[in-house]
């Protein structure tokens, strides 16, 4: 097997379980700070003592009371609300009727092994991977009803984030959520390599005689995207050794349309069906096939790139058009992207299809820091 190939993580069976934890929390002032990631950095089996270290000092609270939290975090004008707990990672599914987290985006073993490793060596789940879903109307008035009260914490972080937080530990609340969660099913919106990481971590290290162990779970935010949506953007693209005439005759050749407009025009253009290309001076639009049911990115990687007569000899992603385009001459060519909507992403991940790298980019994503999981704590009694 390639070791560089991407293959499709397992999947989780549902019921969808995200159970209390006592979560650890930076100090504000350490939350969103860049050398924050260096409480994270080698050597790993040093991390814990390390945020112990911290802990002694004030850097670092611990709850004594195992809860799900309720985490609204504003980055730059947009509010996000999740709840993250322990995400139940310790069955798999057999039918995909059975699926509880979709994944939409392959994996290389080889970096979920080595995140598996790190998490293994510290002890922690540092951050959250991000899941989205379509909350029932009990839960978000449920959640609603949280937010009456007062928040546990309320701060803003070293980046501007803004967030305030929840500890959830009534078990009346606890079981009203374990129900309306247990039907669901969550897309994951980032951290797909981390998700793997957490199932590598199971499969090494399963509960003994049928027991619940602290690696049957992975820390997980979950996000109604309906209520409090992530934004998904597009992620372009710089092909290197390709030109807009070599674009033009893979187009061509798989049957799509290909035409040279004005700059103005092009970008007009940009939509879920029709990609915008340009050298830096020449500009195309690219029609797809409205009718495929393919995302644009599907249909760029998997039909035209392949069609290419020359290149790409390498590969560039961008998150901004600025970049992509500021990278754009005659034997590189910028190819910017629509967003997919996550219907559609969603439609992709049930019928078993995996998008390319780098195909989607939910923002915002919270501050390293604001919660993280002990590996060493034992987990919470079943709700």
């Amino acid at each position: 097997m390639d070791a560089t190939a991407l293959v499709t993580p397992p999947y989780v069976a549902g019921p969808l379980r995200l159970e209390p934890f006592a979560g650890l929390m930076l100090a504000p002032a350490r939350v969103g700070n860049p050398s924050t990631g260096r409480a994270f950095a080698r050597p790993y089996k040093d991390v814990s003592a390390r945020l112990l270290r911290w802990q002694a000092k004030g850097y670092v609270s611990r709850d004594a009371e195992a809860a799900l939290y309720l985490h609204e975090y504003t980055s730059a004008g947009m509010t996000v609300r999740g709840l993250v707990g322990a995400l139940d990672v310790s069955r798999r599914a057999k039918r995909p009727a059975d699926r509880a987290v979709l994944p939409h985006e392959g994996i290389h073993p080889a970096q979920a092994d080595d995140l598996a490793d790190r998490m293994a060596e510290m002890q922690l789940n540092p951050a959250p991977i991000l899941l989205v879903h379509r909350g029932s109307d009990v839960l978000r008035s449920t959640l609603a009803t949280v937010m009456t009260s007062r928040p546990d914490h309320a701060f803003t972080d070293r980046g501007e984030q803004q967030h305030r937080i929840w500890a959830i530990r009534d078990p009346a609340t606890l079981t009203t959520i374990a129900i309306e969660l247990a039907g669901s099913r969550a897309l994951i919106a980032d951290g797909h390599h981390r998700y793997a990481a957490y199932l590598r971590l199971q499969r090494r290290h399963a509960g003994a005689d049928g027991g619940r162990a602290a690696t049957d779970f992975g820390l997980a935010m979950l996000v109604d995207q309906e209520a409090t949506p992530l934004f998904l953007g597009p992620i372009h693209r710089t092909l290197a050794g390709a030109s807009l005439a070599d674009l033009r005759d893979a187009v061509e050749s798989v049957g799509l349309h290909y035409e040279e407009q004005s700059q103005a025009d092009a970008v007009a253009a940009l939509s879920a069906t029709r990609l915008v290309a340009t050298d830096g001076t020449t500009w195309a639009v690219l029609d797809l096939d409205p009718g495929s049911g393919e995302a644009a990115v599907e249909t760029l990687h998997r039909r035209i790139v392949p069609a290419l007569p020359h290149g790409p000899t390498a590969l560039t992603y961008h998150h901004s058009v600025d970049d992509a385009l500021g990278r754009a001459r005659p034997d590189q060519v910028a190819v910017l992207m629509p967003a997919p909507s996550v219907d559609l992403v969603l439609r992709i991940a049930e019928a078993d299809r995996l998008l390319p790298e780098k195909a989607t980019s939910f923002q915002p994503k919270p501050s390293l820091g604001v919660l993280i999981r002990s590996l060493r704590d034992a987990p919470a009694d079943p709700s």
